[in-house]
């Protein structure tokens, strides 16, 4: 069983901001799966579901991004998942806007959702998908700038990644880890 998070921030008022890229990756990947996110257990909106015979759950944190880690702990926990088949989705302020890269395992670089996780399971052991969201073009500062909206002209770039990222997340469940990377990064 794999269990595939998407990182960002329950309201509204955050739906389409940087910092929630994760969300709209696992709301475009249930979608495309034919499945919905009902389930309210665990701090989170999940779904447990099959993909070609592979039990997976897919899960929102309904906890702000920097308490993550309590979300994937207790889901982790009650089904007995190991860290190597827990997939974190998030924003990285490091990679180009649109830029994704598959990574085995590694520490937070910064980014407090992820160090909630390492936090909360005791281990970096977990795989992620990191997208990128870039840096600030117009004096913003982090915390305003993550909390945004994409501009304009990158909102073509982001739909195409979450496209990719959906895909990813099939070929990490379907074909595993490795040709996961392999055919993304």
């Amino acid at each position: 069983m794999e269990l595939i998070a998407g990182l960002g921030n329950p309201g509204r008022e955050y739906r389409e901001t940087r910092h929630n890229i994760g969300f709209q990756v696992i709301d475009f990947f249930s979608r495309e799966i034919g499945t919905r996110l009902e389930s309210r257990r665990f701090h989170s909106i999940n779904t447990l579901t099959e993909l070609q015979g592979k039990e997976i759950i897919l899960l929102r944190p309904k906890t702000f991004m920097n308490l993550s880690g309590k979300s994937i702990k207790d889901c982790a926990h009650f089904y007995k998942i190991k860290p190597e088949n827990i997939l974190i989705i998030h924003d990285d302020l490091d990679l180009p806007v649109g830029k994704i890269k598959v990574v085995r395992q590694g520490g937070a670089g910064g980014h407090k959702g992820v160090q909630s996780i390492i936090d909360c399971l005791g281990s970096t052991l977990f795989p992620r998908i990191r997208i990128g969201i870039g840096r600030p073009l117009y004096g913003e500062d982090i915390e305003n700038y993550v909390l945004s909206p994409f501009y304009n002209d990158e909102k073509e770039i982001i739909q195409k990644a979450v496209r990719i990222t959906a895909n990813t997340c099939r070929m990490f469940v379907l074909d595993g880890l490795e040709a996961a990377m392999n055919r993304t990064n």
